[in-house]
């Protein structure tokens, strides 16, 4: 797979999603908002592992824009936990970062696989 790039990013923010919700889970005892985020962040990268194994640029197009989707759902749960004060700007801040890239680098994938024959 080309995106190893998009491959190694998505695994690591996972990682530090998986950090945030257990600090969120023991330190402020909020389970519902972080575990959707939970959920969200770490289904982006396994999204991208299933693309791997496509079998087609549609079926690869599908599962890019299914973790798309889920880095926009990501956001959605940073903003949440973030304004309902579950978590600090700074890691706020370095999450939303990095799960924009995570964006940009999928509408990218995405887009350019949309313009390659079938």
């Amino acid at each position: 797979m080309k995106e190893s790039i998009l491959k190694n990013k998505s695994y690591h923010f996972a990682l530090q999603i998986i950090e945030t919700y257990k600090s969120i889970s023991s330190n402020k005892k909020e389970f519902t908002l972080s575990r959707q985020l939970l959920k969200s962040g770490t289904s982006i990268g396994a999204n991208i592992r299933e693309a791997e194994f496509a079998q087609s640029n549609k079926d690869f197009i599908s599962k890019m824009s299914i973790a798309l989707k889920e880095s926009s759902e990501t956001e959605y749960w940073l903003l949440l936990l973030k304004d309902s004060d579950y978590l600090e700007s700074e890691n706020f801040n370095k999450l939303i970062d990095l799960n924009q890239e995570l964006i940009k680098m999928l509408v990218s994938t995405i887009n350019t696989m949309k313009l390659k024959p079938q």
